[in-house]
Parts: C-alpha cells; sequence; structure tokens
C-alpha cells in the first residue's frame, strides 16, 4: 500500500474518465511536467493501483440495442457445477460482464444483443443450455444515463 497525495488522486480521477490520457495531458491538467506525470502514473501501476486501462465501445454503432441483466441460479451446486458454468457462460460473446453473487441469485450476467429476438435466440440456445442452469430471471435495461 502506498500514500496518495491530491496529485495522484487527481490523475486516478483523470485515467477513469479517459484511461489513455497521455502523460502530457496528465501533466497539463495536474500542474507536472511530462516526466513527472509519468513516473507517479509508473508508480501507481507498479503498486497495483492502476490495473490496466479499458476501451469503452459504443454498442448502438455496433448495433446492439438491447441490454438485459440476468440473474440465474444453478440447479446443481458444487465446485465442478460453478466452473462448468463460469467456463461455457465467458465463452458466449454477448456476455459483457459475469458476476458471482450472494442472493436470490447466484450470477449476475449482462448480455447485449441486437434486439428482443436476438435476446430469445441467445436466452433460448445458449443462456438455458449451459450446464447447471436452473431458473433465470431477466431485467431489460431502459435508460443508463441516470
Amino acid at each position: 500500500m502506498i500514500d496518495l497525495d491530491d496529485t495522484d488522486r487527481a490523475i486516478l480521477r483523470a485515467l477513469q474518465q479517459d484511461g489513455g490520457l497521455s502523460a502530457a495531458a496528465l501533466g497539463k491538467l495536474t500542474g507536472l511536467t511530462q516526466p513527472s506525470a509519468w513516473r507517479r502514473v509508473k508508480r501507481l501501476e507498479d503498486a497495483g493501483i492502476i490495473l490496466g486501462r479499458q476501451i469503452v465501445l459504443d454498442r448502438f454503432k455496433l448495433g446492439f440495442d438491447v441490454v438485459v441483466y440476468l440473474g440465474v441460479k444453478l440447479a446443481a451446486k458444487g465446485r465442478v457445477g460453478l466452473e462448468d458454468f463460469e467456463r461455457a457462460v465467458c465463452a458466449i460473446p454477448e456476455v459483457q460482464l459475469v458476476q458471482h453473487v450472494l442472493g436470490v441469485y447466484d450470477y449476475r450476467l449482462k448480455v447485449v444483443a441486437r434486439d428482443l429476438s436476438d435476446f430469445e435466440r441467445i436466452l433460448r440456445r445458449r443462456i438455458m443450455t449451459l450446464p447447471g442452469v436452473g431458473e433465470v430471471e431477466s431485467n431489460v435495461l431502459l435508460s443508463d444515463e441516470l
């Protein structure tokens, strides 16, 4: 664990907004020189605080107009069942997020689809045929800009 100062926090906030910012741009935002900003980012990466940078795609421009969150309850639980389910569900390209959760359901999935009929196809042919799937609840995302 390293001590973070206000400049480190400012760098982290800026990188959360845009992970592609250059050291020069970070320097301008924080009042540092480009080499100083680069050294701070490197220190944060080496400490494991910055785990990576990610690209956010515009799903609408890619033709994926529907987002559905699924609650999945497995019929049979056990280490082998969990591993088989996780391996199989992670192989489905439309599944964007897999979270093992505590509660009514065992997993929460984020699924993207072109439209509702495409989602129905994914649900019937891919999700419901996964190893161990028992019960599934679907919640269609209406708005994500709150």
